[in-house]
């Protein structure tokens, strides 16, 4: 396909991520409103790199070419006999969710905050929490990805043998454009929320206390060795909701709404109280038509395996004096294994420790090699979208199908079109 470049409408204003703290470097920004019209741009392009929701903390989605949204591309379609939704890469969480719920249909999980794309959280292994949960990519059975030469290219669970490591593809094969999710009858959750769980309890219910609910998500500020909230968000059965226990492994149960960040008002969080609601407006913290988080934030994450979770927390305590003044809270999940290539979670069950730091980059760049250090015995692996400081050598060794990857890269990719710094840096580091 060796079309010209549609004429569209460029923003030379300054563009930057979510949070306010990245700034892209991209020369020139197109909006394609057809499938068609983006595979001209990919095919014309020398260097481009889709763009999502904005939702990353540093360069992933960053280019030194075009920067191409996927605002445009918003189709939805349900197949309801065979369970599964195809959706295009313009949409987020918040519109696919109640749409599907509103059908009948329901994902199996879903991130703190519904604003992200399913492309981009699917492409960097984003999660929610759940014993039994995979990350939000385990839910995606197909992928329709647009490829170096503008030809659409299609993966397949059940027919590729290179599916596995297309979906968490960092954006390096190409720009995704569909994905096929596997859904399930919709279902109701209730919200219940606890405060201040001794760390002790985590030395031997670590697991008791993470598969008591079908999400579970512990929050810490650090100042103590406490877990200051406990969220637990149960499927609702057919027998009632029993009436929440007043404590829980030495937590007492909250007595109004909560806010993992205290200052903040719990309006902008999913109803608590144990009330039952819809699957969408209990599995995120945060609601859709509010401010999720803090907004002016920086975030990392770290995944460790499991069995090691209790002692990567007390590894971390020690430099809680210094974590404490640059953050506004810190979140403990767990995720299910995967056999995707590039998941922090392949073959192994993890304990994601996550950080939301006050926007003081200087300052939090000075304090992550001191945790990444603390957490190196465990094999700790970032979060592809979030920040760190981590070197190559720390972690890519971690990802046993690294070098399948790379050789799916060049055979989508063969000029690298689609790498930039981060994608350098990390997956050809070695190369």
């Amino acid at each position: 396909m060796q079309t010209a470049m549609p004429t569209m409408p460029a923003n030379p204003s300054p563009r930057s991520n979510w949070s306010g703290n990245y700034r892209y470097h991209a020369t020139e920004f197109f909006a394609p409103r057809t499938i068609d019209e983006l595979q001209q741009m990919v095919a014309a392009a020398t260097h481009c790199k889709a763009l999502g929701s904005r939702h990353s903390f540093q360069g992933i989605a960053d280019t030194p070419g075009a920067q191409i949204s996927l605002e445009h591309l918003r189709e939805m379609h349900l197949d309801p006999d065979a369970r599964q939704v195809t959706v295009e890469a313009g949409v987020t969480y918040g519109e696919l969710a109640p749409w599907l719920h509103q059908r009948g249909f329901a994902l199996h999980n879903l991130a703190s905050l519904p604003h992200i794309s399913v492309a981009g959280a699917c492409a960097t292994a984003t999660h929610g929490s759940g014993l039994r949960n995979g990350n939000l990519a385990t839910a995606v059975s197909a992928i329709e990805i647009v490829t170096a030469d503008g030809q659409l290219r299609h993966f397949s669970r059940h027919n590729n043998a290179d599916f596995p490591g297309s979906v968490v593809a960092l954006g390096a094969l190409g720009i995704v454009v569909r994905l096929t999710l596997e859904v399930q009858p919709t279902y109701e959750i209730a919200q219940t929320v606890y405060e201040n769980l001794p760390f002790a309890a985590l030395e031997s219910h670590l697991v008791e206390i993470f598969s008591a609910a079908y999400s579970v998500s512990l929050f810490t500020d650090w100042q103590q060795p406490r877990g200051t909230q406990l969220w637990l968000k149960r499927k609702v059965g057919a027998l009632a909701m029993p009436t929440p226990a007043p404590t829980f492994h030495g937590a007492t149960l909250a007595a109004s709404d909560r806010h993992p960040l205290p200052e903040h008002d719990p309006i902008h969080c999913t109803q608590q109280g144990n009330a039952p609601g819809p699957w969408h407006e209990r599995l995120p913290h945060f609601r859709m038509d509010f401010t999720p988080s803090s907004g002016a934030e920086l975030q990392s994450e770290y995944f460790v395996p499991l069995e090691d979770a209790y002692r990567a927390i007390r590894a971390i305590e020690p430099l809680s004096v210094r974590i404490a003044p640059l953050l506004f809270v810190s979140e403990f999940r767990t995720i299910a294994a995967d056999d995707l290539w590039m998941s922090p979670c392949y073959r192994r069950p993890c304990f994601a420790i996550h950080f939301t730091w006050k926007p003081d980059w200087p300052a939090v760049q000075k304090l992550l090699p001191a945790i990444e250090t603390a957490l190196a015995p465990f094999g700790a692996l970032p979060h592809w979208g979030k920040l760190f400081t981590m070197q190559p050598e720390q972690f890519l060794p971690h990802y046993p199908r690294l070098k399948d990857f790379r050789e799916l890269t060049r055979h989508c990719d063969p000029a690298g079109k689609f790498r930039n710094g981060v994608l350098d840096r990390y997956l050809f580091a070695s190369t």
